[in-house]
């Protein structure tokens, strides 16, 4: 680890810049090194960051094996007791991990301490409940047979971190990982990287075995290697549909590993007439968190027409609000705006908000803010035409799009217009409607009369394009175990069955088979 400077500041924290394998940092095996500049102000953070191989991927997954090992021979209650205690770790070193996080993407540290790091702790807690009480089943039948099943780690898994919310996917992915008896070797994002390598160091403090846990910091070599390596049985990532369908043609090119993908969403908010517009307004606002850099933010807003007008005042007085608070510091606990978190986001929003402008009436912001950093303004876009891109792609970035609807099943239509299929919000009193359109909405979290879709008890996935799998509640133990069926003869009379009558019970197996 070295020392760095916040950006502007003299605070000093050091930086992890090798990779985390079997309880050590150790230099990369490649001789890349990678450049990260402040997202904030461009300073250089570090051109020093050493950038995972192959090699490393091979090096960690022996590793992994030996930590499976060790991992596998503890008592479900020392594993339990470990989660516990990660959860522990996790908030007693908060302010670290808040640190590692605004000094490079300039994400305020309020959001990290506040929700991020509590979120991530309860994921642990949660799934350390679980370790236990990962149960199968077992039946006596009448005519001699124990019959039942088990659920049983699969073993050596890796799991790809996205650049938005490191933290919180760390926790989202390795906590119910190591509840069903895996282990876990993490990419951490090349653009993101310094609290998810931490997060190796301090699961060994928790009491992880070396090999347990093992981070390394990669671009698209270590992606590939990971995606395509014939030891690791399951693979989870969040990140990009491009990157997603390369992990997974690689998966199944190797050796058919299990595959997980959440790959991002353009989530519809329905918001009627008869909806508190207060609240509505209020929730609206969350499409500015991690100031847009969100998979399940509701990004296409939708307004029954007797109060749109009232519903894009309130909205964009709240947004301008909003912008008038960029290029605050990071550190402070009241700042809650922040840039995009990597120059080649910047570009990629700042591409769709110029093509934006052809296709919709701009109603504020539509440009960067700023001759430094990655900071973009919050914008509105109003009535786009059909077809629009800034509709039908994900943005992620601070980028809404308001369009006005007549009746419910024109807005249902306009809702399900898209590939992706995460998340879906709706606002109204009238909860026959609420129902309804839960049920109709494609997408996998629908939230009504909140901006909160998800919790960590529920199954989280995406539907059409935004994944497959499901992360989140116990469902997602399901991609972490397989089942193994059990049968077992036993004689009912107290005699031993004659080898003539093995030979019958055996041929009628090859006649099911």
């Amino acid at each position: 680890m070295v020392d760095a400077k916040v950006p502007g500041g003299t605070q000093m924290f050091p930086l992890p810049l090798k990779q985390y394998i079997h309880g050590d940092w150790v230099d990369s095996k490649g001789s890349e090194f990678l450049t990260l500049r402040s997202s904030v102000d461009d300073s250089l953070i570090t051109d020093k960051l050493s950038c995972a191989v192959a090699a490393d991927v091979d090096h960690a997954v022996d590793s992994a094996e030996q930590g499976l090992r060790a991992w596998q021979a503890l008592p479900p209650e020392q594993r339990r007791a470990v989660l516990w205690k990660f959860a522990d770790i996790l908030e007693a070193n908060a302010g670290r991990l808040a640190y590692l996080e605004a000094t490079l993407v300039g994400k305020p540290v309020s959001l990290c301490k506040g929700l991020e790091i509590p979120t991530a702790a309860e994921s642990f807690r949660y799934y350390a409940g679980f370790v236990d009480k990962i149960e199968g089943e077992l039946t006596i039948s009448e005519d001699g047979y124990l019959r039942g099943f088990l659920h049983q780690p699969l073993g050596v898994c890796a799991a790809i971190i996205p650049f938005n919310s490191p933290i919180i996917t760390f926790a989202m992915k390795v906590a119910p990982a190591l509840a069903a008896g895996n282990v876990v070797i993490v990419k951490a994002s090349e653009f993101n990287p310094f609290s998810s390598l931490y997060l190796g160091e301090l699961a060994i403090a928790a009491g992880c075995p070396p090999g347990v846990v093992n981070v390394i910091a990669g671009a698209v070599e270590a992606g590939h290697a990971l995606s395509s390596h014939m030891k690791i049985r399951k693979i989870s990532f969040t990140g990009s549909p491009m990157v997603g369908r390369k992990i997974q043609i690689a998966a199944a090119q190797s050796n058919l590993k299990r595959v997980t993908l959440e790959l991002g969403g353009k989530s519809p908010v329905l918001i009627f007439d008869d909806a508190d517009i207060g609240n509505a307004v209020q929730h609206a606002m969350s499409f500015l968190a991690f100031n847009g850099q969100g998979c399940v933010l509701g990004t296409r807003i939708y307004v029954q027409e007797f109060i749109a007008q009232t519903f894009v005042e309130m909205l964009t007085q709240y947004v301008q609000g909003a912008a008038a608070t960029l290029g605050s510091d990071p550190f402070a606990e009241t700042t809650m705006t922040s840039p995009l978190f990597h120059h080649r986001q910047k570009e990629t929003v700042m591409g769709m908000i110029e093509q934006g402008k052809k296709d919709a009436t701009v109603l504020t912001g539509g440009a960067a803010w700023g001759d430094k950093g990655c900071f973009v303004q919050p914008t509105i876009f109003y009535q786009p035409s059909a077809g629009a891109e800034i509709v039908q792609k994900e943005v992620f970035g601070p980028v809404v799009v308001v369009d006005t609807f007549k009746t419910e099943e024109e807005v249902l239509q306009k809702a399900n217009d898209t590939e992706y299929g995460l998340g879906a919000y709706v606002y109204t009193t009238n909860m026959d409607r609420a129902i309804r359109l839960s049920k109709a909405l494609e997408a996998d979290s629908v939230a009504v009369n909140s901006a909160n879709p998800t919790h960590i008890t529920l199954p989280f996935s995406g539907w059409k394009g935004s994944g497959i799998g499901a992360e989140n509640g116990k469902y997602v133990l399901r991609a972490f175990t397989q089942p193994k069926t059990i049968n077992i003869r036993y004689d009912t009379s107290q005699k031993f069955i004659s080898a003539r009558g093995y030979m019958r019970e055996s041929l009628k197996l090859i006649t099911l088979s």
